[in-house]
Parts: C-alpha cells; sequence; structure tokens
C-alpha cells in the first residue's frame, strides 16, 4: 500500500491536480483512495483556530481526526484486494507543523501518541504545488475555498513555512509556477508517475563532492533540516544491494529496507519499503560482516524548488557529499550559494556509501 501527501500553499491547484492523479492513475490501472482535506473540513463546519479555546486546542482536533481518517482510509484499503492501490492524501499532518512553534507540535503529536519524526515519514512521498502568489499572482484568489482566507503576503509566508515543515522527508518534491497551470500539473503527474515507478522503479540521481560546508548556517536555515542516519549492508546477491537505515532524530526513529540493482552508472532500479523495529532488527541478523555500519549526519535543503541531500561523515573533516534525485537526465541543477562543489562524482565509485562501508 502507498500513501502520499498533496501539499501546498493556498490557491496552488490542489483541487484541479486532484482530478488529474485520479484520471491518469486510473488509466494506469491503479486504484485511487482520496483522504479529503480536514482543515477545510473542520473550518467549514466552524471548527477553526479562532473559535477553540486556543490555537493548539484546535490542532489537536485537527490531528486527531487526520489520524483517523487515514486508518480508516487504510483498513479499507487492506479490504480491497488490489495490487495497485494508492491512497493520496489533500495535506498531511505536517501540514498542522506550519500553525506551531516545534514545542507546540511534538505536544499535540503525543496528544494522538505519536512524535513527529513518525508522522512525517508515515507517507512514502510528499508533492508541493507552490501557491499561486509565488509567480502567478493574478490567479491568486480566496473565491474557490471558503477556509481560505491569507493575502498574497501570507500566502507566500506560509508557503515557506510548509516547505519547512516537510523538509526531511526523504521524497520531497516541489512543484512551482515556472511554467503555466497546464504545464505544472503535467509535471506534478510526472514526479508522481516517476516516484511510483512506472513502468520500472528508477532512480535517477547525481552526486557531487563539495567542500566542508557551513554547519552552522545550514542549521540557522529555515528550509534546511538535519536528520541522523545509519546505514548497514546485508548480504546480498551479486550485482544486487540489500541496505536497511535507521533514520530520525532526538530518540525517535523510522527504519526503511531498500534493494537496489544499477544500470548504466546512474539509473539504479530501487525498490524501499518501511519496517517496523523488529524487522529491522531482524535484518540486521543478515549484516554482510565485511562491512561497517555507515553514520551519518545528513541535511535535507530545500533551494529553488530543488531538494538537496548534504551528507556529513564523521572520518572527513574538510569534504562533503550533496546529492540531488532528478526528473530528467538533462534536468540543471542549481546549487545555493553555500555549497562549495569540487566536481561531479556521480560515477566515482568510491565516493559510494557501499564502497566506504568496505574500506573505513
Amino acid at each position: 500500500m502507498i500513501k502520499i501527501v498533496i501539499t501546498g500553499g493556498p490557491c496552488a491547484g490542489k483541487t484541479t491536480g486532484m482530478t488529474w492523479i485520479h484520471n491518469h492513475l486510473n488509466r494506469m490501472g491503479y486504484t485511487v483512495l482520496f483522504v479529503p482535506e480536514t482543515a477545510t473540513e473542520l473550518i467549514s463546519g466552524g471548527v477553526a483556530p479562532w473559535t477553540c479555546g486556543t490555537n493548539l486546542d484546535y490542532q489537536k482536533c485537527q490531528l486527531r481526526l487526520q489520524k483517523e481518517k487515514e486508518e480508516i482510509f487504510e483498513m479499507a484499503a487492506k479490504t480491497m484486494n488490489k495490487d495497485k492501490l494508492i491512497i493520496v492524501c489533500d495535506r498531511g499532518f505536517m501540514d498542522n507543523k506550519a500553525y506551531m512553534s516545534d514545542e507546540e507540535f511534538a505536544e499535540a503529536s503525543a496528544y494522538i501518541g505519536m512524535n513527529p519524526i513518525e508522522l512525517r515519514d508515515s507517507y512514502d512521498a510528499v508533492f508541493h504545488l507552490v501557491t499561486a502568489a509565488k509567480g502567478a499572482e493574478e490567479h491568486y484568489t480566496k473565491a474557490n475555498n471558503a477556509a481560505r482566507y491569507e493575502t498574497i503576503e501570507e500566502a507566500c509566508a506560509l508557503d515557506d513555512r510548509l516547505i519547512a515543515a516537510w523538509t526531511g522527508h526523504r521524497h520531497l518534491r516541489i512543484i512551482d509556477n515556472s511554467t503555466d497551470f497546464e504545464e505544472k500539473l503535467k509535471k506534478l503527474i510526472n514526479e508522481i508517475i516517476l516516484f511510483l515507478g512506472e513502468p520500472d522503479p528508477v532512480e535517477l540521481e547525481r552526486k557531487y563532492l563539495i567542500e566542508y560546508p557551513d554547519l552552522k548556517e545550514l542549521e540557522a536555515n529555515p528550509l534546511c533540516r538535519k536528520v541522523e542516519i545509519e546505514q548497514t549492508y546485508l548480504l546480498a546477491p551479486e550485482g544486487e544491494e540489500y541496505r536497511v537505515r535507521r533514520r530520525g532524530e532526538n530518540g525517535h526513529y523510522t527504519y526503511f529496507e531498500t534493494v537496489k540493482s544499477v544500470e548504466n552508472g546512474v539509473k539504479r532500479i530501487q525498490i524501499e519499503r518501511r519496517l517496523d523495529k523488529a524487522d529491522y532488527l531482524d535484518l540486521m541478523k543478515e549484516a554482510d560482516p565485511a562491512r561497517h555500519t555507515i553514520k551519518k549526519t545528513r541535511y535535507f535543503l530545500a533551494y529553488e524548488k530543488q531538494y538537496f541531500e548534504i551528507d556529513i561523515y564523521p572520518f572527513w573533516d574538510h569534504q562533503a557529499i550533496v546529492e540531488i534525485e532528478l526528473s530528467d537526465e538533462n534536468q540543471e541543477v542549481i546549487f545555493p550559494p553555500q555549497l562549495k562543489v569540487i566536481r561531479e562524482v556521480t560515477d566515482e565509485a568510491e565516493y559510494r556509501n557501499s564502497y566506504l562501508a568496505l574500506n573505513l
């Protein structure tokens, strides 16, 4: 079962985007289940931040209803016996974080028995549509959503906060207004299809060696998020790569298994699934004794509608690695000014984690 989020700033095109998603994925043989936007339901029904006792009171209500709705959709999905089924959430848990402090969001998360890391990583992918208030101001309107109240300036600020809230997710894609609206929605569909691995689950990424970055500058950036990762390689057949990952922060972790095979140096056939802690610990018993566990700090950085992954290793103090996943082999990469690129190392084996695990 795959669960994704369609999020974005006010008047970004989500409603029309949902129709496009339904039509395109249906034609590809998917059963598509849509979880409607919880905030719109509550606010339209009179439950809002300005009607509840406090904003935190309201956010607890919204998180609880969001959780219950998603659980019901997942329960229903399990009864459908469909090979190709996807749950599409109109906004997700982390959207609430854009309206709260970190401390308030942690409290609201605990109220529903979860933590912020579990909430963020409960989705397989997140697709953010940029508000029309950024780059398509003439199309920004409050007329088509009774729950929308933001001015253009407020919509831009909220868009930034939403991207910041989701930064740290392993698969976040940002779709901007650099094209007309129809092309924007085509890009959304293409990004979803690429994520789903249709016709094959291909990963297209570029990797660069950079000078050791200023970590304080990164951590001060609201569009940057630090995540601790432990990556362990498992025994695997020749030509394939099995690995498990523990990722998280502040003592809260999520777990994943990845199976990879490489084609032509850049394209990688990749299948990933979430694990619970017990399954992760069982798979750790199959760790390749010839390889060390790789421990690294990853900084996720959103810049110019791109999503960079900056890996800091404890055994390097003068250099680091930055990766970016692309939707097109010819896509131009625009680097943040604080990243000083030495050279591309996509095809250099000595900068791959699998090589480092063998040669530490």
